[in-house]
């Protein structure tokens, strides 16, 4: 199912649905949903493209339904947790073989497939920033390497300075990386300034935090199991501990306080991405989904 020309800024999220339909149908169902998402507020009125939207959304429906069992599909902090770690995962592995100047189309295709899912990761709601100056390395890094190797220079390896690199949509045409269009590519990336010999070795390059390559798997993303061989639990990335509201600390349900079933609800919601959070080790998320669970329950608001 090709997306109308009108929706070409899909086509590479609907192509990595498609390479994971067997190795890992959550990443697929996140990247047609977020495909779906964008294809609705590019455009969802001219014909074409509102009837792909509507087969797409028929997808949607019935991997939703075939998935109804999968805690990622049905429990949105574990999705986000599945889909992070596996963008991670791709992530290291490239970088790991970019930081030893190996440098090969599977390590391309894993650079640009990372930004992709990090795109993806905008479903859940709003990118940290750690998770955007991610995507932005690994989309740019894609196109730097693939225009190295396609005009038959030398990449350098590791986080470099270097001006004007770009990717367009013309991802994979020969398996390999984006290409740069002669009229301009239509999306910029960053520009980093300043000479690769005046770099510093730290993995910290223009706020871009880089995570240590030595960390990457061993396998290249072609070669990971499928998930029922290799269970994908996501790995918990660092972020600052929410200090707790003492205010909330030993605190009773007010006496004029009136819960709805709505609220008893939505408090049940918030206990239950807690446990969900829990059982990935984030700490940090677990805390503030109680937090907010015990406010609701004591004040009546959120």
């Amino acid at each position: 199912m090709a997306a109308p020309p009108q929706l070409k800024a899909i086509h590479h999220h609907l192509r990595t649905a498609q390479e994971h339909e067997g190795r890992d149908p959550v990443v697929a169902y996140y990247c047609r949903l977020y495909a779906m998402q964008t294809g609705m507020k590019i455009d969802s009125k001219t014909p074409e493209c509102r009837k792909f939207l509507v087969k797409l959304m028929d997808q949607l429906e019935m991997m939703k339904n075939e998935l109804s069992d999968n805690e990622s599909i049905s429990q949105e902090v574990v999705g986000n947790a599945h889909i992070e770690n596996y963008a991670l995962k791709m992530f290291l592995y490239a970088d790991n073989e970019d930081r030893s100047g190996r440098f090969q189309k599977n390590m391309i295709k894993s650079f640009y497939t990372a930004g992709l899912l990090f795109d993806v990761l905008s479903v859940f709601g709003e990118l940290t920033d750690e998770n955007i100056q991610h995507r932005k390395y690994a989309k740019w890094k894609a196109a730097y390497i693939h225009n190295c190797l396609k005009n038959g220079e030398t990449p350098q390896a590791g986080p470099i300075g270097l001006e004007g690199e770009a990717y367009d949509d013309e991802f994979g045409a020969e398996g390999g990386g984006p290409s740069q269009s002669p009229q301009g590519p239509p999306h910029s990336q960053p520009s980093f300034h300043g000479h690769p010999t005046n770099q510093p070795s730290s993995s910290n390059f223009n706020n871009i935090q880089i995570p240590p390559g030595s960390h990457a798997p061993a396998n290249t993303p072609a070669e990971i199991p499928p998930p029922e061989a290799q269970p994908i639990k996501p790995v918990p990335v660092p972020r600052a501990m929410p200090v707790v509201d003492p205010s909330l600390l030993n605190n009773t349900q007010e006496g004029d306080v009136r819960l709805t079933a709505e609220d008893f609800t939505r408090a049940q919601k918030y206990c239950k991405y807690a446990g969900s959070a829990l059982q990935y080790e984030d700490v940090g998320t677990a805390v503030q989904n109680l937090q907010k669970a015990l406010k609701l329950l004591t004040t009546g608001k959120e």
